[in-house]
């Protein structure tokens, strides 16, 4: 089933994410994905740049594409112009991608400002007028199309809040929703009584809300990430309970079942990030009865 079938019949949807390899052999990421194929609905396959070397990350969603994979093409809109952005929307519709990601900004780690407001309307008013005109089969140019590119829109939202989510986030939501995004994919979630409070507050948009769900393996990676990533990202009681655990796998693999199988009553699918753990994937999924 398609990932736009899923949505729309209300089924818990299980996406994965993937990097694209700086190598030239993305075949023996796939390889690796076969493990879990027909367990996971669609794959993400996000751009990655390190020290200047890009991922081929279009290269790497035609090979899972080819391969019986739903590829999603995850992008932001913080660094392309129009001409860019549609570049790419065109090339990934042209190997068969039908579902499109967007990051209008890196994740927000402040409160509303007139910046931030200002910021978004521009990246949001740019995606979509590359889309409009996409779906009409022309470019931004006027140039005629060979056809009319159409995608299932994810929109990334910042769930990190409390008790209220900030005015710039509902607006932004709100927007998001008017363009058409078909879910909203959430930052990592570990708290799962916040996460409700934040779909309580958000649920009047109608639009699915697939929550993030970080594999931590070790105490060391949860700290890496709030030391480099986002302050705070990963809670002081996991970093403990990996910490402490003698089986460090075991541990990592409870902590995982144990937030999904509170997320099956309160949102519509889950997005596994690996973080290159795409070898034991497959070990996570059975904890967490998925498939």
């Amino acid at each position: 089933m398609k990932l736009k079938d899923a949505l729309q019949k209300g089924k818990f949807i299980v996406t994965s994410e993937v990097q694209s390899p700086f190598d030239d052999d993305p075949e023996a990421l796939v390889n690796t994905l076969k493990k879990v194929r027909g367990r996971v609905d669609s794959v993400t396959v996000s751009e990655v740049e390190i020290e200047g070397v890009v991922g081929d990350t279009l290269k790497t969603c035609d090979i899972l594409q080819k391969n019986r994979f739903e590829a999603i093409y995850q992008t932001t809109t913080r660094q392309k112009n129009r001409t860019q952005l549609q570049k790419d929307l065109v090339n990934a519709h042209e190997i068969g991608v039908e579902n499109l990601l967007v990051f209008t900004e890196d994740y927000r780690i402040t409160g509303d400002s007139l910046q931030e407001m200002m910021f978004f309307h521009v990246d949001a008013g740019k995606l979509a007028s590359v889309l409009a005109h996409l779906k009409e089969g022309h470019t931004v140019d006027g140039e005629t199309l060979s056809s009319k590119p159409e995608f299932v829109l994810g929109s990334g939202v910042e769930s990190s809040w409390g008790k209220d989510v900030p005015d710039l986030e509902m607006k932004e939501m709100e927007e998001m929703t008017k363009m058409g995004a078909g879910y909203f994919l959430t930052t990592p979630v570990f708290d799962l009584d916040r996460f409700e409070k934040f779909l309580k507050q958000t649920q009047t948009f109608g639009t699915p809300v697939i929550a993030e769900v970080m594999i931590l393996r070790t105490a060391g990676m949860g700290q890496f990430l709030n030391r480099h990533l986002k302050s705070g990202l990963v809670p002081e009681w996991a970093i403990k309970k990996l910490a402490r655990a003698p089986d460090k796998q075991k541990a990592s693999i409870e902590l995982f079942a144990d937030i999904v199988t509170g997320l099956k009553d309160l949102c519509q699918g889950i997005h596994i990030i690996s973080i290159g753990g795409e070898e034991k994937l497959k070990y996570y999924l059975d904890a967490a009865k998925l498939k």
